[in-house]
């Protein structure tokens, strides 16, 4: 049965978080915050901050945060209708249980995922019996995924008509748009989403229907080789990982998981008798991800290029091992192979890969020192302090030791000298540079404190806020989250992407004095500052004109008296200028 969303509600706004956290942590006032020492990981200098205006805790060392319930949750180990009925006896709440057994919420999921199954077996139906699919079953054919494994794996076929779906599924038009299905189109009518491609349905870790991945036939015109079911009540990217439904009883009794990719690559694995292998769904892999594979095995093998994004990539993954406690290896592929073509090829080198996967440090190390000649003392020199470069963005000092003194035993250089280097974590000023640059980032710029302004003060500075503020992609999806909730927090987190979301968390938490109005003017001249810098194409007076006056007005943002009337005047500016430049005008 589930608790009422109203009682919910009462207990978020009666009970106060500083209590509850008190409770469990040792808390001391700084400014409008509660600060102590984090409850979820080891440190020593407290970095765990509670709000009590905003309902919200954040972590800014492991990055934890949540509201009460979210406390209750993870400091218990309960699920959160248990969390709600701790809160609501501790605060002498009684609490009422809906008598249907579901909430609206589970009875409209209900019917989403119930209307993906038809979808599923649609698209599986006319990829084994409509004729117009016969290319599809032929390419299907050539990579090995016809047959059982398109059965298994319920593989289907979109076919080359713009409404099939949505005139012959039996699917509720509300329900196509709601799952990503099928879209208005300009004449009104539903337009299905997916046409002329294979369809790979993506399942929940419970195998529900949730999402399709959908590729395009070799030779076809189609500039997008895959195209992905948008985020929906359902499916969102981040918590979800193909493959996680038929893999994690492998996955747990082996204790490893295999992340790949593509869906190709993930079937491509268990053709191989390798049943423990994911994918994620058309984004990075991130520590959501992590989190929830940590529930099933504390190994994780990625199968996939994890070198290619870089030092930043890597300290994340040195600090999700250290976080979650989990070992992150790399499987060497032969030839540089995708998964699933080896496993048409040559299986055994693909389970040779993952059983000879290499520590993520070490894999990286090799590429480095493989990357070119070590003939000469300078070329040895070079190869070193490249060497040290990546060796020393992991944190662990001992690791770090033990790298350095492989790398000085293969080059013939002092092991003593670059231990030392190892030990100290020395840095070249290049990855100092870089390294500070992307600690400070953009996070304490205007925009951040507009955002935290609106988590906080919205009545004071939301009237003067809107989305072309915002130049850094992050931020504006942030405001987006939070302007189309009216400032309501938790449906602002619960709208927001991950990255959004740790924006409007941090926002939430962090302490800042500003003055509203200036704030959003600040904004409001940059903005329009980068507007004027578009160029012209065409020699247009108006656009000349309108130009001319918007720096008058820039002008006047300056002065105490008219600044008001000119922030006005630049919002309506901006708000007409990108009309302009939608509709093709420059």
């Amino acid at each position: 049965m589930a608790i009422a969303d109203d009682d919910i509600e009462r207990i978020r706004s009666t009970v106060s978080i500083v209590d509850v956290v008190s409770a469990r942590v040792q808390l001391k006032k700084t400014g409008r915050n509660w600060v102590g020492l984090c409850p979820f990981h080891a440190e020593r200098s407290p970095s765990f901050n509670v709000r009590e205006e905003t309902g919200r805790y954040k972590c800014f060392g492991c990055d934890a945060s949540g509201d009460v319930f979210r406390f209750v949750q993870e400091i218990e180990h309960v699920d959160f209708v248990t969390a709600v009925e701790q809160l609501a006896a501790t605060a002498g709440i009684q609490l009422n249980y809906t008598t249907t057994g579901q909430s609206r919420e589970r009875a409209r999921r209900k019917q989403l995922i119930e209307a993906m199954g038809q979808a599923v077996e649609w698209y599986h139906q006319r990829l084994l019996t409509d004729p117009g699919a016969r290319a599809a079953r032929d390419y299907l054919r050539s990579r090995g995924l016809a047959g059982e494994v398109a059965r298994k794996f319920r593989i289907g076929w979109a076919p080359d008509d713009w409404d099939l779906l949505s005139r012959s599924s039996g699917i509720a038009p509300d329900l196509l748009r709601e799952t990503g299905l099928a879209f208005e189109n300009s004449r009104k009518r539903l337009q299905d989403a997916f046409r002329a491609r294979v369809m790979f349905p993506i399942f929940d870790d419970n195998g529900e229907p949730v999402a399709f991945g959908g590729r395009v036939l070799p030779g076809s015109s189609d500039p997008a080789k895959y195209k992905n079911s948008p985020e929906t009540p359902i499916y969102t990217k981040s918590k979800t990982l193909y493959g996680l439904n038929w893999s994690k009883g492998a996955i747990v009794q082996s204790d490893q998981v295999i992340v790949c990719e593509g869906y190709t690559d993930v079937i491509g694995f268990h053709q191989a008798d390798v049943g423990r292998a994911v994918a994620t769904c058309g984004t990075a892999f991130t520590e959501e991800h992590v989190r929830m594979l940590k529930r099933y095995a504390s190994r994780v093998v990625l199968a996939f290029d994890a070198d290619a994004a870089g030092q930043g990539a890597a300290e994340r993954f040195y600090e999700w091992e250290q976080k979650y406690q989990v070992e992150v290896t790399v499987a060497r592929l032969e030839g540089g192979k995708d998964p699933g073509e080896l496993a048409q090829k040559d299986p055994a080198a693909l389970t040779r890969a993952v059983e000879e996967a290499a520590p993520f440090l070490g894999f990286r190390l090799d590429r480095v020192m493989s990357s070119g000649a070590a003939n000469s003392p300078e070329q040895r020199a070079r190869m070193a302090e490249t060497a040290l470069a990546v060796i020393n963005e992991h944190p662990n000092m001992n690791v770090r030791k033990l790298y350095a003194g492989q790398v000085a035993s293969q080059l013939g250089l002092p092991m003593s000298d670059l231990v030392a280097v190892a030990e100290r974590r020395t840095r070249t000023p290049q990855v100092a540079v870089a390294r500070a640059t992307r600690r400070r980032g953009p996070r304490e710029n205007a925009e951040f404190v507009a955002i935290t302004l609106l988590v906080q003060q919205w009545d004071a500075i939301a009237p003067w806020l809107i989305e072309e503020l915002f130049a850094d992609e992050i931020y504006r999806r942030a405001f987006i989250a939070i302007a189309t909730t009216e400032g309501d927090l938790t449906q602002a987190l619960a709208a927001a992407d991950p990255e959004a979301r740790e924006v409007i968390e941090r926002a939430a938490v962090v302490d800042v004095e500003a003055d509203a109005e200036l704030e959003a003017r600040n904004l409001i001249g940059a903005a329009v500052r980068r507007a004027l810098t578009v160029g012209v194409r065409t020699a247009d007076a108006a656009r000349v004109q309108s130009d001319r006056l918007a720096r008058l007005q820039l002008e006047d943002l300056q002065v105490t008296e008219s600044a008001p009337a000119a922030a006005e005047w630049l919002l309506t500016w901006l708000m007409e200028r990108k009309e302009t430049q939608s509709d093709g005008g420059h």
